[in-house]
Order: structure tokens, then sequence, then C-alpha cells
């Protein structure tokens, strides 16, 4: 049997390089339902000025293409947002492992609602990394989650 928090150590290693890097810490990685990693990535909206640039973009680009993705599991380390829940729909993932929904809870409950079984791990090693980000940058974790505050 897979161990959900094993997988979240690669997606949490990739947030902790996005916060090297100055940007969201967020991270994630694709893997098949056996646990073979199959890419991993992290938010680089801030550092490729690319906003379409999530971390489950990057995993999921990084995995390459497949003739279908019903037997993969996207782990992240936030809910993912509707831009990210809308890629696992679109491409039929089938389980999605996610670190924490406390500082955001994105789509996640309507991802569970058409079918995909969710694992929700409340990690508090993820909790504490966007706690942080979000109390140290506002700004870009309001940009990040596309909501406008007043320039």
């Amino acid at each position: 049997m897979i161990d959900p928090a094993q997988l979240l150590s690669v997606a949490r290693e990739e947030a902790e390089l996005g916060k090297a890097e100055g940007g969201v810490p967020i991270g994630a990685a694709l893997f098949d339902t056996t646990g073979a990693l199959l890419g991993r990535g992290h938010n680089r909206r801030v550092q490729d000025g690319d906003p379409s640039m999530h971390a489950e973009t990057s995993a999921f680009r990084n995995a390459g293409r497949r003739p279908h993705y019903r037997d993969t599991i996207m782990v992240t380390t936030l809910s993912p947002c509707w831009y990210c829940s809308g890629l696992v729909r679109q491409f039929g993932i089938g389980r999605v492992i996610i670190g924490e929904a406390t500082t955001f809870e994105g789509g996640h409950g309507w991802l569970e609602e058409n079918g995909v079984e969710i694992t929700l791990l409340d990690d508090p090693a993820c909790t504490a990394l966007m706690t942080e980000f979000i109390r140290d940058h506002p700004e870009l974790w309001f940009e990040d989650i596309g909501v406008h505050t007043a320039d």
C-alpha cells in the first residue's frame, strides 16, 4: 500500500525549492498508482513571470504525455485552486493527496463530488509553510489566488 505521507514529502521538497527561489511555496508531484514518480514541480509564477505555472501544472507538464491519466495520483502541498482542479478533471486524474486546506480551500470538494478520491493529510509542515508565506508576502499570495486588492 502506498503511504500518502511519503508521496507528500516529494511535493513538500518542491514547495521548499519554490520558497528558496523567492516564489510561492507550493509543490506538487504526479505518481502512478504503484507510487512511481512521473513528474514533480513547484509554483513558478514569480520565477517565470507565467501566471499559469502553478505547482500542479508544473508537475503535470514534467510528467510528459500519456495515453490517459486515470492511473495517476496528484499530490500537492495545498488544496488545488479551481484552475488546477480543472486540470485534474480535464485529464481524469483519479486521486488527489493534499497536504493542507487550512490556509486555502480550493476545489477539492468539487473534485470529490465528481468522483475524484481525495486524501486530506492536514500536514503541519505544509500549513506552517503557507501561513508564513501569506504573512510575509500577502501581495504575492492574493495575486496567486486571483484576489484583486486595492492598488
